[in-house]
């Protein structure tokens, strides 16, 4: 199987040496999950080479407003060590000079933002969070966190709100647009344009119903993700291969709609 260039895992969470093994077992805890890997820069490599993985699409999340740039700067630090890695940066909307960061984020080559609006406080469609989306349309895409079973945070009706108001602002909806709320996801944002990626839903859904929801958001809106370290790599991929998609649909998925929305070409 030709591997290189064909796999862009579009969603991994990656952490210091020093907080790494901290971060994963407090992820692994909220979500009640055994996470199978160790969130490290070294532990993503090992594991994405198995299956041959070409990029990497690598975040991390600021809980608190002053985290937002010493994130970044990991974020960027990691990337220019890494030529592989796709670094999207972090805000935070209830920060002090999110417009200024925005510009230094763009003038770094960070290359989208990530947001996990569950762990860091807010609702996607509060009304003192709008401005950020303002700031970002047209700018930067943004990778949403998703669903959730414990809070209203990331409902897919919120998500609606938002790319209504914000028609030009490019949004990954992870987990199929809405983790462990998967058919409301699909009722409420197939067929709005939004992307959405892979990560975190395989393990839940059979192929059946995951083969389904990409046909229902159309194969050129999705993106294989891992959420790394929740899952390892092999046995994502091997997930991802049991989807009835024709050979066309899994490179869009793989790695082609990657490539177009962030231009990697």
């Amino acid at each position: 199987m030709e591997t290189e260039q064909r796999i862009i895992d579009f969603h991994v969470h990656i952490f210091p040496e020093k907080v790494a093994e901290r971060a994963v077992k407090a992820t692994g805890s909220y979500y009640g999950i055994e996470m199978q890997r160790k969130g490290t820069v070294a532990d993503l490599l090992e594991d994405g080479a198995k299956i041959g993985c070409a990029r990497y699409l690598v975040h991390s999340t600021a809980t608190r407003p002053d985290q937002v740039a010493s994130v970044n700067d990991f974020l960027c630090a990691a990337a220019a060590e890494h030529p592989e890695f796709i670094p999207f940066g972090t805000l935070h909307p209830r920060m002090e000079g999110l417009e200024a960061e925005v510009e230094r984020m763009i003038a770094r080559g960070l290359c989208g933002v990530k947001l996990h609006a569950d762990f860091q406080g807010f609702r996607l469609d509060d009304e003192d969070v709008l401005y950020m989306y303002e700031i970002l349309e047209g700018r930067l895409p943004v990778l949403l966190h998703m669903g959730d079973c414990n809070t209203e945070n990331t409902t897919p009706e919120r998500l609606l709100n938002v790319v209504t108001k914000f028609p030009k602002l490019t949004v990954i909806g992870a987990h199929f647009g809405g983790y462990s709320v998967w058919d409301r996801a699909e009722r409420v944002l197939a067929g709005t344009g939004v992307y959405v990626d892979t990560s975190s839903s395989l393990p839940f859904l059979t192929p059946e119903r995951a083969t389904a929801l990409v046909r229902a958001f159309g194969a050129g809106r999705c993106l294989f993700g891992t959420d790394y370290p929740m899952w390892d790599h092999a046995a994502e991929y091997e997930r991802f291969n049991r989807l009835a998609l024709t050979d066309g649909e899994r490179e869009m998925i793989l790695y082609r709609n990657a490539e177009e929305l962030l231009r990697l070409r």
